[in-house]
């Protein structure tokens, strides 16, 4: 799953909400599952500045709520990690937009609508995960999370009336192929991690991290560069 580098972010600032829709994203949201489409929504995506509270996007959320209380209940006493896997799976891809092979998310975690989530192959989450993906978040492929991972695609505006009435904006955050995101780490809105990323445990991530780079603190500067693998070799 391509991972978009941090050099093709639109130059606009992700701490600002964009003046128009973005049919590039749209678009691409019009390939995933279980959206909860409306205009609202459309602006969401895109950057703007959109009132949560419409009926579309509370039923998507509630939605999202019961999937993620469906999946981290399920533990019958004859599960097995095969048996636990495959039906977990299942319950995950009526929550995510995409979702690759063999996924695994360790109980419990959240997500805001999880339909504005794609997840490459071989993805592991450790516990207490959360994901609010308003706007959407992409996951490459054998990426994985310790625990108390938070991916913040969300933000309010620090004008006060607009948050009395309930406006909001967000921003994609992606994650490329084969990154290691310690414990505690925090990633904000408008982040492109680069593939082959290492981020220390406690983390924040405020900007782009490039390819094969190791970041730590808070904000998470690039401390280290590590070697790139052969592309076709796994």
């Amino acid at each position: 799953m391509a991972a978009r580098s941090p050099r093709d972010l639109p130059k606009v600032s992700a701490m600002q909400p964009s003046i128009e829709k973005s049919q590039e994203i749209i678009a691409l949201a019009k390939s995933y599952e279980n959206t909860p489409w409306c205009e609202q929504y459309e602006r969401m995506i895109s950057g703007m500045l959109y009132d949560s509270t419409v009926p579309e996007l509370e039923e998507g959320r509630l939605r999202s709520n019961k999937l993620i209380k469906k999946y981290c209940d399920y533990l019958p006493d004859d599960a097995t990690p095969t048996s636990l896997g495959a039906e977990r799976e299942k319950i995950l891809r009526q929550l995510v937009g995409k979702c690759g092979q063999s996924p695994w998310i360790e109980a419990p975690f959240f997500m805001d609508y999880g339909c504005n989530i794609s997840l490459g192959d071989r993805f592991y989450a450790n516990t207490n995960m959360v994901i609010l993906d308003c706007g959407l978040v992409t996951i490459g492929d054998r990426v994985m999370f310790g625990p108390f991972v938070s991916i913040y695609a969300a933000t309010h505006e620090t004008e006060v009336q607009s948050r009395r009435d309930n406006i909001e904006f967000a921003r994609e955050v992606t994650i490329g192929d084969d990154c290691w995101i310690g414990g505690n780490v925090v990633i904000l809105l408008g982040v492109v991690i680069g593939k082959g990323c290492t981020i220390g445990a406690g983390s924040v991530v405020t900007k782009s991290v490039p390819d094969y780079s190791v970041a730590i603190g808070s904000p998470a500067k690039v401390v280290k560069k590590v070697e790139p693998l052969d592309e076709k070799v796994e």
